[in-house]
């Protein structure tokens, strides 16, 4: 028998979604069993699987030790040399300038050299996390940034946190401005795109529409000209959806791609002058917080942006 002491980042969950994080090799039938028969209880009692834990709360597991085993991975964590912009640090959060050509999380051709992996072994080798000490927490991402794309990617350092900043997100009280630079001069010097995209999971790039097709999604896009030089114009772009390649797709489809996008746009020429990657950087975060933020409401009003310096692209316009 074990018991698992449910701490500050274990609770608020549900029972079934911790022992899912917990004990990854245990078969969701026979977690669903065990917790049935009683072989899974919390203190001490018989309990359901949509039970949300509690901080002080006990988890008693009647299961095989195999279960148990963990798959640590200090080794990674205190080997891997962290290469980090930080934009923003406290207690509770961390706000990374993620460089282009650095996928956030692990796929099929990478799984050390990941931004999460660097932020974990940031943290690791300064004491601020033991994978160890935890049930089912670790430090997470609360957004997402391709992997040719630059700019400002949150982490939560704790459960709390990842949670605020996940429903902050999905509320639209965290507003998400980018720079990126266009072939052409566009008509209006501010604009606003509502269209509906849709995904092709198999070539991984989207289509856009001016009317709903089924199982496409709303995408909307305001910007504002900054400046237009040499055949290009460098845009401030505000995303009030977070669609898959969004901002790319859209220019795109109003015959203005993204400098050095060869995914949806053609660029033979832009490669020759050293793009090989699109135009877009994700520069400033705003915490524009309307209701309640918990343990960050100080960051309520707050604005952060990345080094100007930072963002290649700019020097076509200098």
């Amino acid at each position: 028998m074990r018991t698992l002491f449910i701490k500050e980042n274990d609770a608020g969950q549900r029972l079934d979604k911790f022992l899912t994080k917990t004990l990854k090799t245990l078969p969701l039938s026979l977690m669903y069993k065990q917790i049935r028969t009683k072989k899974i209880k919390v203190n001490r009692k018989r309990t359901e699987p949509k039970y949300v834990l509690q901080a002080g709360d006990t988890v008693e597991l009647f299961i095989a030790e195999e279960f148990f085993a963990k798959n640590s991975d200090n080794s990674v964590l205190s080997t891997l040399k962290p290469n980090l912009d930080i934009v923003y640090e406290d207690k509770n959060i961390l706000l990374v300038d993620k460089r282009p050509g650095l996928i956030v999380h692990s796929d099929d051709k990478e799984d050390s050299n990941t931004l999460i992996n660097h932020i974990k072994a940031y943290l690791f080798q300064k004491g601020d996390y033991c994978p160890e000490d935890e049930n089912s927490f670790a430090p997470a991402l609360c957004n997402r940034i391709d992997r040719n794309t630059g700019g400002i990617v949150i982490a939560a350092k704790n459960a709390e946190s990842l949670r605020i900043l996940n429903q902050k997100i999905k509320d639209r009280e965290i507003t998400k401005k980018y720079l990126l630079a266009v072939h052409g001069k566009l008509d209006k010097r501010n604009g606003y795109f509502k269209n509906y995209i849709l995904k092709d999971e198999k070539t991984n790039t989207v289509r856009v529409y001016d009317n709903r097709v089924k199982n496409s999604k709303t995408a909307e896009t305001k910007y504002r000209v900054i400046e237009e030089k040499n055949g290009l114009s460098l845009i401030e772009a505000e995303l009030l959806t977070g669609r898959t390649h969004q901002i790319r797709a859209q220019f795109s489809y109003v015959g203005h791609p993204l400098l050095g996008d060869g995914k949806y746009g053609i660029n033979k020429n832009d490669r020759k002058s050293g793009y090989k990657c699109q135009a877009l950087y994700s520069y400033k975060l705003g915490f524009d917080f309307t209701t309640e933020s918990g343990i960050l409401a100080y960051l309520k009003g707050k604005t952060f942006e990345v080094k100007k310096d930072n963002i290649y692209f700019l020097r076509e316009f200098d």
